[in-house]
């Protein structure tokens, strides 16, 4: 029995912020210290957690779950670390365990749903609280309580190898896709049937030099809060969102993970959060070792925890025993410590941990995970978030009409492809793939290698033309365990078309510039009455992937071994498709000059290869749409649609040239963009009133119709620019949008509702100002594609608090 149990900390009907600050009274400063580190379980025993943590632990890494068969493992290995760290600590004080859930829980058994990148892709934020829900459910029922994710970093640079996690380039959207991601992880604000979210990395981490993973990050002050803040500020202040995790990087010579005035005067001050922060892994102690700020680990935690940072993550290193001595020795105040443990304890207190530490009894686990909406929400996502970028009428394919069908690339027999970064398939490249350790290349699995699946002899360790790593089968056998009705694209076609006959070939690698397999790919398309390429680099973990954490590139493009295969294929004059799987957006030059028709399908996840046949046979309408601008080439980078009035592509000055010398200035392909297999067509815009009130609510009104023969979603975007503005802003900026789903013929009307505060801005004092003049609206099928345009006044100025700014429309549709 606990001797606790008439404690106030422990009686349940008490606020959890009455309850942390009785417990904190008891609590010696060994219990505190514990409060404020994280352990990471090794593959082995865990009794040496004694040695390290003799008082507990604030949180446990939970990547030991990618090591294991079942989640009914995870659940036992949960339970039993649970326990000790309860026994350790004079209190029965349970930790917090934490998981990656970008895609969905990390864990065997979890669903998988698409990448970051495209989720955004679906432009719909109530099926991201749905799959959130999914994801909440899941991790709780083994034991999880604090969830890493949503990734609310906006990426304009697709060199930096982790834009496949975010939610792309616009403040708007990822406010509006973050903020419902939250909220469904979050359980609405009920955190005992809930997880806590952990958005991350605050702030600016994807606009770094030279597009660089953890380089320093040269944004001004101006953008940092109105773009990259924006999606951090509408999580926090229209979900209630509970943790916040740093940037590794460094802004105006101040790295984020120890600086006072980034984590405590403008994260707590200015955006008003209230919640736990917590260190990426690893960055207090880069405040040493990679920055060298300070002369000591120990210095770095103390620089971090004066900062503001609650926990550090993901084992203790600089809030170590010599931090507890300055505390002791009164170099550092006792109240820091005390305020950091009280935040801990208070998220403890809300998630219901001190009632229920453990794991769902197994019957629970297994109706959570046997839900049949777990499937098809993966699937419809999957569908949702794929895009049609280019069609010349070739698509949907008539399973009747081709009786031969060629196959060729890489992703076409890997299931692997399927799945991007901070999946839990991307662990079987990072636990068991060959090369992956710090101390080289296993030569013994080398040599064992099935070469003729890759057209390299076997003393070739990388992929010819590149310095990634051959990627060993062991992968591929690992996800076909884990996801036993996982089926990869060739198979999903054989499937569809049983009356085809379907070819497979090889043809070439996802990275690299070896064609010695072109020719065997060429004879079999040259058969075929159609062709389907699979392109694309992979997205992971490690030196076997092309883009992902710490794979940046100054290559935007396809690999040469797939450029060079379409010039040839181009000779053919085949009917061709090409289904791109990757992190970052295809952009080739090769693709849009031969290719008849480009689907752009990210990594969809387990169900992906029934997702992306769906839409090649017509069996779904894609609906999916750029959640970032395509570039020519690096050297367009960074490029993003609302730049600033008079850049960019709309720098509008008196020059003769009007492009690049050797590129267009504009995007391949335009924010927003997505094609579909109907017509839609745009009326009756209308503008509720010429002039409003600061404080009067602004309503745009349009009619989409379905122009075609076939059920189709239409994903309708609402963008605003001011006229004339007191500082440069934008060339136009989303406010609102939503997927429209349309009969043949049917008129649907879509219904705006902005407040004006959405339309405020820093003025040149740097307070936020609703500002009087003409607000120009558009509306349409992307930011390029504008279909109707109207314009309202706001007849006076009004400063505001940024915090409770609007941050995207309310939309309705009749």
């Amino acid at each position: 029995m606990n001797k606790f149990v008439n404690a106030k900390f422990m009686n349940a009907s008490l606020p959890a912020e009455e309850r942390a600050d009785d417990l904190l009274k008891r609590m010696s400063i060994e219990e505190k210290m514990g409060q404020i580190v994280g352990y990471m379980p090794d593959k082995g025993s865990i009794e040496k957690l004694e040695q390290d943590f003799p008082q507990g632990a604030g949180e446990v890494v939970m990547l030991f779950a990618g090591g294991l068969e079942n989640k009914g493992s995870v659940v036992e290995k949960v339970t039993h670390i649970q326990n000790k760290i309860m026994e350790l600590s004079d209190h029965n004080i349970p930790a917090i365990f934490h998981l990656e859930t970008l895609t969905g829980a990390m864990l065997p058994e979890a669903t998988s749903f698409p990448t970051g990148i495209g989720q955004a892709s679906t432009w719909n934020p109530g099926l991201q609280k749905e799959l959130a829900g999914i994801i909440r459910n899941q991790a709780r029922a083994v034991g999880v309580s604090h969830a890493f994710a949503p990734v609310l970093d906006l990426n304009r640079n697709p060199r930096f190898g982790r834009l496949g996690e975010t939610y792309g380039e616009d403040p708007a959207l990822a406010a509006a896709m973050g903020t419902a991601y939250v909220s469904g992880l979050q359980n609405d604000g009920n955190l005992k049937e809930g997880v806590m979210a952990c958005a991350k990395h605050f702030i600016g981490y994807h606009m770094t030099q030279g597009g660089i993973h953890a380089a320093s990050t040269p944004v001004p002050p101006r953008m940092l809060r109105e773009v990259y803040a924006k999606p951090f500020q509408a999580a926090i202040t229209l979900a209630d969102m509970k943790s916040i995790m740093n940037t590794y990087s460094s802004i105006d010579g101040e790295t984020v993970a120890g600086s006072r005035k980034y984590l405590t005067e403008f994260l707590r001050g200015e955006m008003g959060f209230d919640g736990l922060i917590v260190s990426d892994y690893g960055s207090i102690s880069e405040i040493h070792s990679r920055h060298r700020v300070v002369e000591t680990l120990t210095d770095a935690g103390e620089v971090s925890f004066k900062a503001g940072m609650e926990v550090e993550l993901p084992a203790k290193d600089c809030y170590n025993d010599e931090l507890m001595q300055r505390i002791q020795d009164g170099k550092i105040s006792m109240e820091i410590l005390d305020q950091a443990v009280r935040r801990v304890l208070i998220a403890k207190f809300e998630l219901g941990l001190f009632e229920n530490p453990y794991p769902m009894p197994s019957a629970a686990v297994e109706r959570i995970y046997a839900d049949p909406n777990n499937e098809a929400t993966s699937l419809e996502a999957a569908r949702q978030s794929i895009i049609l970028l280019k069609n010349n009428g070739l698509l949907p394919l008539q399973r009747n009409a081709q009786k031969k069908i060629a196959v060729i690339g890489h992703h076409a027999a890997s299931s692997r492809s399927l799945f991007g970064g901070y999946s839990y398939a991307s662990f079987f490249d990072a636990m068991h793939n060959v090369g992956n350790t710090m101390a080289g290349v296993d030569f013994e699995q080398i040599s064992n290698l099935n070469t003729s699946e890759f057209g390299v002899a076997k003393d070739h360790y990388t992929y010819p033309g590149s310095i990634v790593q051959i990627e060993s089968p062991k992968t591929e056998e690992l996800v076909r365990k884990h996801y036993p009705t996982c089926s990869n694209l060739l198979e999903q076609i054989i499937l569809e078309c049983p009356d085809a006959e379907v070819t497979y070939a090889y043809g070439y690698a996802y990275a690299g510039n070896d064609t010695s397999k072109h020719d065997e790919a060429l004879a079999a398309a040259a058969e075929a009455d159609v062709v389907i390429l699979t392109l694309g680099g992979k997205h992971g973990w490690g030196m076997f992937s092309t883009t992902g954490e710490g794979i940046d590139t100054t290559n935007i493009g396809l690999p040469e071994c797939q450029e060079s295969f379409i010039r040839k294929l181009a000779a053919l004059q085949k009917p061709t498709v090409a289904v791109h799987f990757d992190g970052r957006p295809i952009s080739s030059d090769m693709a849009d000059e031969h290719i008849d028709a480009v689907l752009e399908a990210w990594n969809p996840g387990q169900y992906g290869a029934k997702a992306v046949t769906d839409i090649l046979f017509g069996d779904y309408n894609p609906a999916g749409r750029l959640p970032v601008s395509i570039a020519y080439n690096a050297g367009q980078v960074p490029l993003f649609y609302n730049h600033d009035q008079g850049s960019s592509y709309h720098v509008g000055t008196m020059n003769d040239y009007t492009s690049y010398l050797d590129c267009p200035r504009e995007p391949r392909y335009y924010f927003g963009h997505g094609l579909s297999y109907t017509s839609f067509r745009y009326s009756n815009m209308t503008v509720s009133k010429e002039a409003y009130e600061s404080a009067e609510q602004v309503i745009v009104t349009i009619d989409v119709t379905n122009t075609g023969e076939v059920f189709g979603e239409e994903v309708v975007q609402l963008y605003i620019r001011d006229k004339y503005a007191s500082v440069v802003r934008p060339v136009q900026e989303l406010a609102g949008f939503v997927r429209v789903p349309v009969k043949p013929i049917e008129t649907r009307t879509v219904q705006f509702r902005m407040n004006p505060s959405q339309f405020a801005f820093l003025d040149t004092n740097m307070a936020w100002k609703i500002e009087a003049g003409e607000v120009e609206v558009m509306v349409g099928a992307s930011s390029h594609d504008i279909r109707a345009k109207g314009s309202f006044r706001i007849c006076s100025d009004l400063f505001i608090d940024g915090k409770t700014r609007g941050f995207y429309a309310d939309v309705e549709v009749s």
